[in-house]
């Protein structure tokens, strides 16, 4: 297993464009190998004494978090996805994100202790 995780600030309002961008994106994750995407929208986020999910991504008031990630059978699937998507028309397809993707953080994970499932 491989586990890129992600952390985005999106306006409040655009919730139902986020879902939109992300139903076609995650679609298209899952037809290069992904075996689970979770999109996760902010419930209860709450302000940290030094860090937090809203200072991570600079968010500003309107803003929700989100919090998403994709489950990979391995690394090799997850970079074969990433060189794919190089080439490909979605995101253009796709248009104007509805969120500043310069503030999103994102990172790939190797699982150390898994339960359940």
């Amino acid at each position: 297993m491989y586990i890129q995780g992600f952390v985005i600030p999106v306006p409040a309002e655009k919730k139902d464009a986020y879902l939109a961008v992300a139903d076609r994106f995650d679609s298209w994750l899952m037809e290069h190998g992904a075996t689970e995407v979770v999109e996760a929208w902010e419930e209860r986020v709450e302000d940290g004494k030094q860090t937090d999910f809203r200072r991570a991504v600079a968010a500003v008031e309107g803003e929700k978090i989100v919090f998403s990630w994709v489950i990979w059978p391995d690394r090799e699937t997850a970079e074969a996805a990433e060189k794919a998507m190089e080439g490909d028309p979605i995101m253009a397809e796709m248009g104007e994100m509805p969120f500043d993707g310069k503030r999103m953080i994102w990172g790939c994970f190797a699982p150390i202790l898994e339960r359940g499932r």
